[in-house]
């Protein structure tokens, strides 16, 4: 794996892969590097909106230079800068990027409802990548798609059953996975190890998983 600091044309990828809304991870497999070095890259240097890969070498050299350290996140910084914050949290976490953009903008509007056109231009995006986004989001449960019978246009909306909803469809998915693994187990027979790794992996999922849609519907009143 490649050491040191990251080199122009790095940097010059790194860009061209957030402008792909490429998740860090992804980036950073490409480049052959820990996607901690290309989150913190991100990260100091204006965020996934407004990283710039000249700009951030330049940056680099003169802190270089200087022996400065990184600007800090703390009062005064830019305006953005808590929802770059937000979007870098929720891509590192496993959410593409423009997916993670896309949910974000949804989530800080003042109704939480916005149409592709509208997310297209405020995040000065393609209507594909917002397409691509948007369907992501849907697939996962963090918003819902509404039709404008007056205008007959599609509006994509967060409202506060949305939290809960993610978690369902989480929950499905990991279900699936546990029972593909206990699937697995009982073709492989008791006999094999792997039988038994994943009879216990599985077991574990579902166990896991129920618990937190219990709890889920334990606690759902509070987005009432």
């Amino acid at each position: 794996m490649p050491g040191g600091r990251l080199t122009q044309q790095e940097r010059r990828h790194i860009a061209a892969g957030l402008a792909h809304g490429l998740s860090y991870a992804a980036i950073a497999r490409r480049l052959d590097r820990p996607t901690s070095t290309v989150s913190r890259e991100v990260a100091r240097n204006g965020g996934a909106r407004s990283y710039r890969p000249d700009r951030a070498h330049r940056a680099t050299a003169d802190r270089a230079r200087r022996g400065a350290p990184t600007p800090s996140r703390t009062p005064g910084r830019r305006p953005g800068a808590a929802e770059d914050e937000i979007v870098e949290i929720a891509v590192r976490s496993g959410m593409p990027l423009m997916a993670a953009r896309v949910h974000v903008d949804l989530v800080l509007s003042e109704d939480g409802r916005r149409t592709a056109a509208a997310l297209a231009r405020r995040l000065e995006v393609s209507p594909a990548s917002v397409s691509v986004a948007v369907n992501f989001l849907l697939q996962q449960g963090y918003v819902r798609r509404e039709r404008d019978p007056h205008r007959r246009r599609d509006v994509y909306v967060v409202d506060d059953d949305a939290w809960y909803h993610s978690i369902v469809v989480s929950v499905r998915q990991t279900l699936a996975s546990a029972q593909a693994a206990i699937d697995v187990a009982e073709a492989l027979g008791p006999d094999s190890p792997a039988a038994r790794r994943l009879a216990k992996g599985g077991a574990f999922l579902e166990r896991v998983v129920h618990d937190l849609k219990d709890s889920a519907d334990h606690w759902r009143p509070l987005l009432s």
